[in-house]
């Protein structure tokens, strides 16, 4: 599902599933994950760029993971990779921008919030659905929500499920700039390359002075988020 292609000292990582709306099952967390990694231990590698093929940056978790439909082992592999997925976005020190086309739901838009840069085309539209599936927000967006973007902005997004478009996202702070779609790529690779020019070492050591302690945030949002999913799970209060 990962496409990669390098140039310039970026590498462009494309969801290539259109057809599915670039939603994502296990092997998809992996194989992102592993791609991200690689575009880590690259040396050559100063700024990774993530975008999606089609009319969808990403529709989130596949909806067999939603509905139950998927097998048990394809559950299983979903819930070994999508922590290991996190794990990797919140360890990431080289600059990690997004160029959203089309639709950002789910984790499709929560992934964002770990991207240092989100360029978004006029037409893009995010939305967080986990109330109306009847589950809590994922992915640590629990708290990286609320520290980038308007207190009333976020409950009411995080509350209600409902579409959010490019410009609102980018008044939350989940989006930096907005730009005709005609020339969203173009503008995203104008941005990386202004970064990748720079002095590498430099440019890692700023991020992890501007990004120090948004790990453990995460990750401690995490595993409340998952405590509070297992407890609806159960039924509980």
């Amino acid at each position: 599902m990962i496409g990669e292609r390098h140039e310039e000292h970026v590498t462009w990582l494309t969801f290539e599933n259109p057809d599915r709306l670039n939603a994502f099952n296990g092997f998809d967390y992996r194989d992102l994950r592993q791609a991200i990694r690689r575009a880590l231990d690259d040396e050559d590698t100063r700024v990774i760029v993530l975008t999606g093929r089609g009319r969808s940056f990403s529709a989130g978790a596949d909806r067999s993971l939603i509905d139950q439909s998927a097998t048990e082992e394809q559950r299983a592999i979903a819930n070994e990779e999508f922590p290991q997925f996190l794990a990797v976005l919140r360890v990431c020190e080289k600059p990690l921008l997004a160029a959203v086309n089309g639709f950002a739901i789910g984790i499709g838009c929560t992934m964002l919030l770990y991207c240092d840069l989100v360029i978004a085309a006029q037409s893009a539209r995010f939305r967080m659905p986990f109330t109306a599936l009847g589950i809590v927000p994922e992915a640590g967006s629990s708290a990286l929500l609320p520290a980038q973007g308007r207190w009333p902005d976020v409950m009411w997004a995080a509350l209600s499920s409902e579409w959010i478009d490019a410009d609102t996202a980018r008044e939350m702070g989940i989006a930096w700039r907005v730009v005709p779609d005609s020339v969203l790529l173009e503008e995203t690779a104008r941005v990386a390359a202004a970064i990748a020019e720079l002095e590498p070492g430099a440019v890692t050591a700023t991020k992890r002075l501007l990004t120090a302690g948004r790990a453990e945030l995460a990750r401690a949002a995490i595993d409340r988020e998952f405590a509070e999913l297992r407890m609806l799970r159960r039924g509980g209060r």
